[in-house]
This record gives structure tokens, sequence and C-alpha cells, in this order.
């Protein structure tokens, strides 16, 4: 059977590390594929469990120098520890290089102060930052000599060795080029401050790959550590990597879900947001399921254990963003391309061309045959070409910062301008993510400002995110001088019915709070009650209905409210030809209200994580350039598999951090702009690829002496140096032409 598996890795280096790895893991019996993250220091596996030992493949990992940890019951997180460590230790060899490096440096460029012993304190100095902070790169070239390999760190090895040993041959016997009129020259600060710069160089490298990680550290940090386990009749904490199916775990208000399971006792309100998006928690009670790393409300739950530790839904999403942020996506620009073949190509041209003229003219043409050789060489230099890509998505990128958009990734706004579908999720992106009063009515029996203190003393009393919304709408219309609230009347029998509402008394009477079930059964109108609630309820609304008896006294309506610019920025990728759609956990009438308000037909509701991700892929099969666009932890596995993925700049940090492009100031009507940004810069890139090319297409047979036989016109090499560089020149100008066009879409 085949199976996918990422493992941790530990002691790559450089990207040369990685290749070597990946090689040899390809070519390992039972591996259909491998894949290496130096990012993360990771390896994704396909291979065939019932073929494959693992363990003489961990060995075979270790054999190059590198370890692969298999056997631990959470491997990334002693993967986590490994690193700590080295990262303390390579912070210590920084420093105390430099404390050596520096006098070194001192002592070597002052030529004019030498003394009696200078070269052998020089030689002690080197000598002590190789050994002691850099004796690691020596090591490890050593390993890959032995295997007929070499890398960086056999460069680092060489030169320094080189140099040092040189040094000391001139320290020990100066005499051999005294003799021979030259200088004894010292280069022992060059190995001390090699291993000084390469150390410190590591050092920042790793420093900057911590930030690479931290979306996935922020999806593990939802999974707690320990469990309320019952045990011999008691409940008492347990490891979490202890728990099997079956197992019955208690979770106390406020506490993370620790396991994906069923709830057998209790009834609680569970914010699900981190797996849905929905801002609104939701009533779980017996025989609901309950997901990892959600967050348990007001009430205490007993649920019985159907997947823990790697098993839960939580864990399989860690597993998939990991994937498909370790996943390879080459893109070959058309200038890396030529590139790679333009030098060697060029210095055959030239060398063809001193022949051609030599075999034309012999030796009576040996003059211009030079020329035309050199001229060649110089005018095709390929600084336009390779300036013709960096220098324009310098430029965009810029422009976007200044303009709020964050762009992490040049790839990013070269596929922006492909992406004919955008994902939207709908909380948080679309809406404001939290929810609020959209709709009030109040009846005529009691003056509005006592039924606002009674809606406000109930409400003072819950945790509930309507009860949040009910009292801040309140606060905010006496605040706006909109309302005003009578005096906060003393309630007694405060009770909450489960799943329903609540019951307090006041002056006498009792009152009842809840949702449009609960006024319901308190015998209300039937047909009232249903002509007031039912509009409201069909666009999705939560209710909050206030009564006494069976007397309507006052309604509300609860509901995310939509972003200002959600209307303006759908119209703007739609006008774009683009196709829009929304993906969410939320329930299907809210979804419908939000896309039919923004003139959108392609939606979808009641969606986890890995749905909408599936759904991305399907599109992407497709054929479609796909863009997501999300702000919560829910959305990182759909960000991570699109070939564009957009953070909101108020959204969680895992989305942020997994996403391509940010939205910094929460405004989605920046994306539209930024896509047709994109398609400005892009356009900037294949102008100056264009006349990179036709500048060779034309300047090359010029500087051959294509002219030469009808005009008697050759290049000199002065003025093809000059050529060469006026293609430079346009290339960058064409590039800051972009500053100068206009950002709206």
């Amino acid at each position: 059977m085949e199976q996918k598996t990422v493992f941790p890795l530990t002691g790559l280096h450089c990207a040369g590390c990685a290749q070597r790895v990946e090689k040899m893991a390809v070519a390992y019996p039972g591996v259909a594929g491998a894949q290496v993250n130096f990012a993360d220091s990771t390896i994704s596996l396909t291979y065939e469990a019932d073929d494959m030992d693992l363990a003489a493949f961990q060995k075979a990992v270790a054999d190059m120098g590198y370890t692969l940890i298999l056997a631990t019951t959470d491997p990334f997180k002693e993967q986590a520890e490994q690193q700590r460590k080295a990262y303390r230790r390579l912070q210590k060899r920084v420093v105390g290089a430099w404390a050596l490096a520096i006098p070194l440096m001192v002592l070597g460029m002052s030529h004019g102060w030498d003394f009696p012993g200078k070269g052998w304190m020089m030689m002690v100095l080197s000598l002590a930052v190789m050994l002691l902070f850099g004796r690691d790169y020596y090591i490890r070239a050593w390993k890959q000599a032995r295997r007929l390999s070499a890398d960086m760190d056999t460069l680092v090895a060489l030169s320094t060795a080189v140099s040092f040993l040189f040094s000391l041959f001139n320290t020990v016997y100066p005499d051999f080029w005294i003799s021979r009129g030259l200088h004894p020259h010292l280069y022992y600060e060059a190995s001390g401050t090699i291993i000084a710069f390469v150390l410190l160089g590591k050092f920042l490298e790793e420093r900057a790959k911590q930030g690479t990680s931290a979306a996935l550290k922020g999806l593990v940090a939802l999974q707690a550590k320990e469990a309320m386990a019952l045990r011999n009749g008691n409940f008492e904490p347990v490891d979490i990597v202890l728990l099997r199916p079956g197992d019955t775990v208690l979770i106390r208000p406020g506490e993370k879900v620790p396991v994906d399971g069923r709830v057998t006792e209790g009834q609680s309100f569970v914010d699900e947001s981190t797996m849905t998006g929905e801002p609104v928690p939701v009533r779980r009670q017996a025989g609901d399921k309950v997901l990892s790393g959600t967050l348990n409300g007001d009430g205490t739950l007993q649920v019985e254990v159907t997947a823990s530790g790697e098993a839960t839904y939580l864990s399989a999403m860690i597993r998939k963003v990991r994937e498909a942020q370790g996943s390879k996506a080459p893109i070959q620009r058309t200038a890396d391309r030529v590139a790679g073949i333009f030098v060697p190509t060029v210095m055959g041209l030239s060398l063809l061309t001193f022949v051609v003229w030599m075999a034309i003219g012999g030796t009576a043409r040996f003059a211009e045959a030079l020329n035309a050789m050199v001229s060649v060489l110089v005018i095709a230099c390929p600084c336009a070409l390779g300036l013709a890509t960096p220098t324009a998505l310098m430029v965009g990128i810029g422009k976007a910062a200044e303009r709020h958009v964050l762009i992490k990734d040049a790839a990013a706004l070269e596929q922006l301008c492909r992406v004919d579908t955008v994902v939207l999720d709908k909380t948080g992106t679309l809406t404001e993510g939290k929810p609020g009063v959209q709709a009030v009515w109040f009846g005529p029996s009691v003056e509005r400002a006592r039924l606002l203190a009674l809606l406000k003393v109930a409400e003072m009393r819950s945790t509930h995110p309507v009860a949040r919304a009910v009292t801040a709408w309140i606060d905010a219309q006496v605040a706006a001088g909109a309302e005003t609230v009578a005096e906060l009347p003393e309630i007694s029998d405060y009770t909450n019915v489960a799943g329903k509402g609540l019951q307090f008394s006041a002056a006498g009477e009792t009152y009842w709070l809840g949702s449009r079930a609960y006024a319901r059964a308190q015998q209300t109108d039937a047909a009232a009650t249903d002509a007031l609630l039912t509009p409201w309820e069909a666009q999705g609304h939560t209710l909050a209905v206030l009564g006494r008896g069976n007397e309507l006294l006052a309604a509300m309506a609860v509901a995310d409210r939509l972003q200002d610019e959600a209307p303006a920025a759908v119209a703007g990728l739609q006008a774009a030809g683009i196709d829009v759609c929304i993906l969410s956990g939320d329930h299907q009438a809210s979804v419908a209200r939000v896309a039919d308000r923004l003139g959108i037909t392609h939606y979808k509701s009641g969606l986890l994580p890995d749905d909408k991700a599936k759904y991305i892929q399907e599109l992407q099969r497709a054929g479609h350039k796909v863009a997501m666009v999300g702000d919560g932890v829910n959305d990182s596995q759909a960000l991570a598999v699109a070939d564009v993925s957009v953070a909101m700049g108020e959204g969680t940090d895992v989305a942020m951090q997994v996403a391509m492009v940010t939205l910094l100031q929460n405004r989605l009507a920046l994306l539209p702009r930024v896509i047709d940004w994109s398609g400005k810069t892009m356009r900037s890139v294949k102008q100056n690829l264009f006349w990179a090319f036709i500048y060779n297409v034309i300047a090359i047979p010029v500087a051959a002496g294509v002219l030469y036989p009808f005009t008697g016109f050759l290049l000199n090499p002065m003025l093809a140096s000059a050529a060469m560089a006026f293609s430079s020149v346009s290339v960058v100008g064409n590039s800051l032409r972009l500053k100068f066009k206009k950002w709206e879409a």
C-alpha cells in the first residue's frame, strides 16, 4: 500500500544537502517519490509501506551525515528541540568567532605595524577560530570527500585551509620568498574571517528560516498537551499520546477540546471558528461531534474519544499544510532558461566569428578578426537579460508595499495576473468576522427604554456572542444618542434553559429571552411570530427574542456584517473576467444571504478546511488558476494549496504566514487592484525581455561584422561596451516607468 508521510530532518546546512538527500531517496528501493524542503528541514516520502524498511532508510540518511527522526511519539517536537539547541550553539559560535576574528582583522590590515611574533600571533588566532568555531566545516567536508562529493562546506574548508597552510609556510620559511626577491605574504585573517562571516550568514539564515515555519507552529499551538481522562472512576490529567478511542475525557469551561470525539454528557457552546471560520459558537450536546483544537464555552462536556494525537482532524490538517508548503512548483522564467545557455553560446559565436574572419581574410585580417571576436564578447554581455525580470519585479513589489499590499514572493506577483478564479472565505473576509445587531423590533406594550434595560440586564450575565452583540449595540446606540435606557432593574430567578434561552424575574414579572423555537414554546401568536422572524431567519440571522408570558415584547436579528468594500471588490473582480465563489464553514442561509447581496452565484456552505482544499484542487485539475483569500486558521490548508494565497491583514498569524500576499489594511478592495498591478508589472517584464532579446539579435551580427562587406563598418569594442551599457540602462529605465503608472484597477 502506497503511503505519503512527512518526516523531520536535522543536519541540512545548504540547498546542496537537500538535493543530495532527495536524490538518494528517489533512488532508494520502495520509494515512489521524495521531496526535501530545505526551508523547514523535512522530507516528504511517498513509499510502499509493505516494502519499505524505514529503519534502513534512516541509516542511509545517517550515512550521508544527516538525521531522519522516526522513533518518537512527536518527531517534530524532537526536531524543534534539536534545532533550538543547534541555534543556541551557533549563536555562541558566532560570538566567539568574531571575538577572535576582529583582532585578527586588525592585525592583518595594519601593514605598517610590524613587530616580532606578529605572524605567530595571527596564526594562533586564526587556528583558534578554525578549530574552536569552524571545525564542523572541516568534518563535513571530509565526509563529503570520502563519498567523492562536494558542497559549500568543501569550499569553506578548502579556501580557509589553503590560506592558512600557505601563511603557515611563509611564517616558518620566510627566506624561501625573500631569497627570490618576493615578500612572504600572510593570509591568516582570510582564514579566520571567512569562518566568522560564514557562521554569521548561517545564523541570519536560521533566523529567517524560523519565520517560515510560523504557520505550522500556529496550528500546532492549537493542540492540547493533556486531557482530563477517566481512570479508575476518577478524572485525572493524562498525556494526549496515551489516549485511545473509547476513552472518556472531561472538558471544562474555557478549555481546548483535546481530541476528536462524541459528546456523551453535558451541553455547551463550542467555538469552532478555528475549524469552520464561523464566529458564533455552536451548541454541542449528547450525540454531537467535537473536533480537536476548538474551544469549549461555559459548559462542561464529557466526550468519548474517537481519535487522538496524530489521528485527529487538526493533526491531519497540520500534515496537509506541511505537505503543501513542502511541495515543489518549479517556475522556470524565460530569462533564467536563456541565461543558462547564453554565455557558452556567445563564447562559441565569438570563436566562430574569429574563425570565419581568419578563413576569409587569412593573417591579413587578424586585427579585424580579433576586433570582431572581442566586440561580440563585449556587446553580448547578458546584463540586460539578467536585469529584465528582477528590476521590474522589485519596482512592482515596492509599489504594492506602498499601497499596503505585502507580496512575500515574486512568484506570487507573476501568478496573480494569470488567476481566473478567486475563492473567498466568508467570515472575516467578506464579513467583519464578529456578530452584530442587524435589525430590531419593539412591541407597543412596554416603553422602549424599559425593554432595552430588560435586554441589557439579562444579556450582561451571558458570555454568548449573541448576548455580547446585543449589549454592544445597546451601548453604542446610547453613546450615539439614538436610544435611552431606563434604570436597570433588579432581577432574580435567572435560569438558563439548555439549548433554548433563559428566564428571569424583574419587578414581580417573569420574562424569557431566547430563540424563535423558545418563543413558539411560550405559546406566542404563531402567525405574528412567523411574520416577524421568518424573514430574518431566511437571511441567516441568529435571533434574540424577548417576551413575557405569551406576549412578544422585542426581537433582535444578529449576524456577521458585510464589509463595506466587499461589493466593490467582488464587482471589480467580476468586471476583470474573474470567476468569484464563496467557500464557508457557515450554514447555508447565512452564506446564501451574503452571496445574494454580492451577486455571487457559486458558493458552498458547511465546509471543513479539508473540503475547501479539495474544492480548490478540483478547480486546478479543471485547468483554472486559483487565488484563495482567507483570514483564519481554518483557511490555512486551502491557502497552502492555491496557486496564489491571499490573507487579510487583520486575520490570524497562521493565515498570514501561509499566504503569499497579505492585504495589510484588511481591505478586500485591494485585491482587484493588486491583480491589475500584477498584469502591469508582468507586461513590463515581457517588454524588458523583448528588448533584451532584440538587442542581442541585432547587435551580435553587427559586432561580428555582418555589415562590413557592404558598408565597411566594423564595430569598435569601445562602442560595443557603450551599447551594452545602454541596453542595461534602457531595461532599468523601462522598469522604473512602473513607478508612474496608476495603481487603481
